[in-house]
């Protein structure tokens, strides 16, 4: 399988990127006046807690080059243990920014970063890269926020409005579930269109674009449905649910359970080249954002230590499937 190309100015984090990492915010205290405490920071960084831990911060407005994708992104998440499970800028694709929302082609604007697809000519860089910018809170807690957005080009016209909510919830003594909601809705007073290099003519299955996670691993992690297992079967997918299991960097396993896919979402999944997991929004044809017509997602990963088998993984989630049917 052919790699995504690396970035000519991919590299490690710098000073100020480490700088922003570090921060974060949670209104609502968690576990008393210490939880409280570690879970304080600034409204540009907030935090989310499960039970009075810290388990994902929320780069909100990230300094970023325009080429990287400027985007809101979640990094580190964390079980609950502590073990982190998302990575940000890798060297390898330095527009890869932990857990977010970014797609290639949007009315031809590059959101995701990197270079872009051309039909015929295959990635090329251009002066097409947007943001996806914070435009206000509406509700901010410990396990919860609620923000407006815009996906605009790099002209600063919006393409696309967003409204996101963000909830973290337990799911037992070793395992939470991250929750976001995002509600995509036209600005131009016509259709918008939603590509990925698959559909602008890369093969492979290259059809990423959408909710996506880059994760952190030592070595191949393991991903499977219920039904297939591997890169080559689960990639394109369009099961219930698909789970990574990995060892983190520096030790700790973990499992990641994603749901959520809509109508005509595939999943986008590599594990040889770098680890990562996408809920596709185009991955084999463009997707619209019909004016006056939002579109709704919800993606739900359930962070969990240890490594679970299938049998585990499924009844954890119709557990949860059948407390929201009660």
């Amino acid at each position: 399988m052919t790699a995504e190309p690396r970035s000519a100015a991919a590299g490690s984090l710098d000073a100020g990127a480490e700088s922003r990492l570090a921060g974060g915010n949670a209104e609502s205290p968690l576990g008393g006046a210490d939880a409280a405490s570690r879970l304080a920071g600034t409204d540009a960084e907030p935090r989310l807690g499960v039970g009075g831990a810290e388990v994902a911060r929320y780069l909100v407005s990230p300094d970023l080059d325009p080429r990287h994708g400027p985007r809101p992104y979640l990094h580190p998440v964390r079980t609950r243990a502590g073990t982190p499970v998302t990575d940000a800028l890798p060297a390898d694709h330095v527009w890869h920014l932990g857990a977010s929302l970014a797609v290639q082609d949007v009315n031809g604007v590059n959101l995701w970063g990197g270079r872009t697809y051309v039909r015929g000519t295959g990635y090329t860089w251009r002066d097409d890269h947007g943001v996806i910018a914070h435009t206000g809170w509406r509700e901010r807690a410990a396990d919860r926020l609620d923000h407006d957005l815009e996906w605009r080009d790099r002209h600063g016209r919006v393409l696309l409005r967003e409204h996101r909510r963000i909830t973290a919830t337990p799911a037992g003594e070793d395992a939470w579930w991250l929750d976001l909601s995002a509600t995509l809705t036209a600005a131009t007073g016509a259709d918008v269109h939603l590509g990925s290099p698959a559909t602008n003519g890369r093969p492979g299955g290259a059809g990423y674009g959408g909710f996506f996670w880059r994760a952190a691993a030592d070595g191949e992690p393991l991903v499977r449905t219920a039904e297939a297992e591997g890169e080559e079967a689960v990639n394109g997918s369009t099961a219930p649910w698909l789970a990574l299991s990995a060892s983190a960097p520096g030790g700790g396993a973990y499992t990641l359970v994603f749901t959520g896919l809509g109508p005509g979402d595939r999943w986008f999944v590599r594990t040889a080249m770098y680890p990562g997991v996408c809920a596709a929004y185009a991955f084999d044809r463009p997707a619209v954002v019909a004016a006056g017509r939002p579109r709704h997602n919800r993606h739900r990963v359930l962070v969990v230590d240890g490594h679970l088998d299938p049998a585990d993984i499924a009844a954890r989630v119709e557990g949860v499937a059948r407390e929201r049917a009660e």
